[in-house]
């Protein structure tokens, strides 16, 4: 029972976090009201919602990265963090299966919000600012909810900005999603896979290194 609570608050978070972000940018495709600012605003509130209302449940990853981060400094096993992943992709998917139904597939350049490198840049250097993302995330997850000397209560609100700063420093060159599931969710639903691996390779490492770093040199030892 408790692994089916765990699953189910993850699936429910990444299902939040995609329907109200990849959403926002379909709002924007069509009203063209909403704006970079309001796209990023979107998903930090997403997450932040979604950390007070589940993470007492399930620790609140909603994203790959930080469950393989957690993984990777011993947090989380091997079974728990497969268990995390397809829990959070299925929320992921679920939810851009709803936008494609609500919008009618949306516009055809959006995709349903899957994020895709902008031609100025090489697939490289989106894959280092994904992974600069997913890094910066992951230090803020462990410092603001891993580490017990951090203040008490504020680590959703610190999460949800540091979504809202990535976005709002790189969404129109990558689309910042710095999450496997968030880019793979609306790529399914939409069939577009331009530069998925982006999304894949760049968090997961970002949000590794990130993870071991903090264990290993900021986290104090009893």
């Amino acid at each position: 029972m408790p692994s089916a609570r765990r699953f189910l608050a993850e699936f429910l978070g990444t299902f939040g976090l995609v329907l109200f972000g990849a959403g926002a940018i379909l709002q924007q495709q069509m009203t063209q009201t909403v704006g970079t600012t309001g796209i990023a605003v979107a998903h930090g509130l997403a997450i932040m919602v979604g950390i007070y209302a589940l993470g007492h449940i399930s620790g609140g990853h909603f994203n790959p990265a930080v469950s393989f981060a957690m993984f990777l400094t011993r947090r989380l096993s091997a079974g728990m963090t497969l268990l995390y992943w397809v829990a959070q992709l299925a929320g992921a998917v679920v939810a851009a299966w709803i936008l494609a139904v609500a919008y009618h597939n949306g516009a055809a350049d959006a995709h349903l919000g899957a994020p895709v490198a902008d031609p100025s840049i090489r697939p490289s250097l989106a894959a280092l600012l994904e992974g600069i993302a997913a890094f910066m995330l992951v230090l803020v997850v462990f410092g603001s909810a891993v580490d017990p000397r951090a203040p008490k209560g504020f680590y959703g609100l610190a999460i949800g900005l540091t979504l809202t700063a990535n976005i709002l420093m790189g969404g129109v060159l990558t689309g910042m999603a710095f999450n496997p599931a968030r880019a793979f969710g609306p790529a399914l639903v939409a069939g577009f896979w331009q530069d998925q691996w982006v999304y894949w390779v760049g968090p997961l490492l970002g949000g590794g290194v990130a993870g071991i770093l903090y264990d290993r040199f900021f986290l104090e030892r009893a």
